[in-house]
């Protein structure tokens, strides 16, 4: 198919129907596994016809094979079955349509089945889907609660007669799926995608009963587990019983044992929630009569002390305390007067005995004379004096003036007086 063609050379249908055959018949003999979805086995006839689904991907194919081959398939193949055809891809050039000519069919047993789920596990795990710390806590009262699940099943009548028995105004959205078989896994991606867009929904359970490893074959599926690892809502698995544990419990945010379980989990029992503020509200009543209670006593034991019993008492008492330090420091000061009072008569005294006046009243006379540069000086002796020094005479409180003149300095040392006279 590598030449060229041009609007005025085209190749005509059988042509290009038989290049393309010429292609397919270069790829052989291949192995494929899938889920068969349609499964027609005609009487009378020599060919039957079965579609063989990619469970993760909406993608199908046409498989024929011999009649003889389906009828000797044991057990009986059905379709949801897991199957492993070998066979040879064939382009029919006249219908213009691909098939898969199988001459070999192998239904997947358990045994494979758990090996690869196994095989799964591991590699999400590694990826890190099932780490408890990405794992997001359920709302305490959600608006809305999304319910994945089959249509009139006992998991959906689980789920919402639980939920209602606790929280009996709880809300749900409820979307109808198949969970088993070849429609299931895109049924519940379509769903989840819904839910999780909804913002009024607040938590998403993906319920189921229980069943056989077939049955609950699509909640291991890869694509699902992703979608729900990629959910912004938190999930919550309740798929099968106890022992059963697919792989999207391990991805969901909270996985319950069962439906009925779920059904509890997802909202409170106003029960217990009413018994819960009762008891809040004791608790509350209490603390605040013990808090009253000890505040009381605080104050009775505030006005029973003196200062507010009687408060004119302290200012009474201090005032007492400041009239007796008045009086002492009156009494002080008194005494610091007496005593320097005292101290001062005494150097009165003295000085009135030793000073000149005294002298002058027992009879005694001072006489001073001015020198010749005027200075005044106590006349010892007449012989201190010059002839014609003006003398003053101080005699009592009185003072008498003077002049030394030659004859009575004679006179007076002829005499031989004494200026005391």
């Amino acid at each position: 198919m590598t030449e060229q063609t041009t609007a005025e050379q085209p190749w005509p249908v059988r042509t290009v129907a038989r290049k393309i055959n010429e292609w397919i018949s270069r790829l052989g003999a291949v192995w494929v596994e899938g889920q068969v979805t349609q499964l027609s086995l005609r009487p009378g006839t020599q060919t039957a016809f079965l579609t063989l689904r990619d469970p993760a991907a909406d993608v199908s194919m046409t498989v024929t094979c011999p009649t003889q081959l389906l009828r000797e398939f044991q057990p009986p193949l059905t379709e949801g079955a897991r199957v492993i055809v070998h066979g040879r891809p064939t382009f029919f050039m006249n219908r213009g349509t691909l098939s898969l000519r199988a001459d070999e069919i192998r239904a997947v047993g358990i045994g494979e089945l758990l090996a690869r789920i196994e095989r799964l596990r591991r590699l999400l795990a590694a990826e890190g889907l099932f780490e408890r710390s990405r794992k997001r806590r359920l709302p305490f009262l959600p608006r809305t609660i999304g319910l994945i699940t089959g249509r009139a099943s006992a998991a959906e009548r689980d789920v919402l007669v639980n939920a209602r028995a606790r929280w009996p105004a709880v809300d749900f959205r409820v979307e109808n799926v198949a969970v088993q078989g070849a429609l299931a896994v895109p049924q519940i991606l379509d769903a989840l995608s819904i839910l999780d867009r909804d913002e009024r929904v607040d938590v998403i359970v993906i319920a189921r009963g229980g069943g056989s490893v077939e049955d609950l074959l699509p909640f291991s599926d890869e694509t699902l587990c992703r979608a729900v690892y990629a959910c912004r809502t938190p999930v919550v698995s309740a798929i099968g019983h106890e022992p059963d544990t697919p792989l999207i419990d391990h991805v969901a945010d909270l996985r319950c044992s069962t439906p009925t379980d779920a059904g509890k989990r997802v909202v409170p029992d106003v029960a217990e929630e009413i018994q819960r503020v009762r008891t809040l509200r004791d608790r509350a009543r209490r603390a605040l009569h013990g808090w009253v209670d000890r505040e009381r006593r605080l104050l009775d034991q505030l006005r029973s002390r003196p200062v507010l019993a009687d408060p004119l008492k302290p200012l009474e008492r201090h005032a007492e305390q400041v009239e007796t330090a008045r009086q002492r420091g009156r009494r002080e000061i008194i005494s610091l007067v007496k005593a320097e009072q005292s101290a001062i008569d005494g150097t009165k005294a003295r000085l009135t005995t030793l000073g000149p006046a005294a002298t002058l009243a027992r009879g005694y006379a001072v006489v001073q004379f001015v020198t010749l540069d005027e200075n005044l000086r106590v006349l010892r002796s007449v012989t201190d004096a010059s002839p014609g020094t003006r003398l003053r005479v101080r005699v009592g409180d009185g003072a008498v003036h003077a002049t030394v003149s030659q004859e009575q300095e004679s006179s007076e040392s002829g005499r031989g007086g004494s200026g005391d006279d």
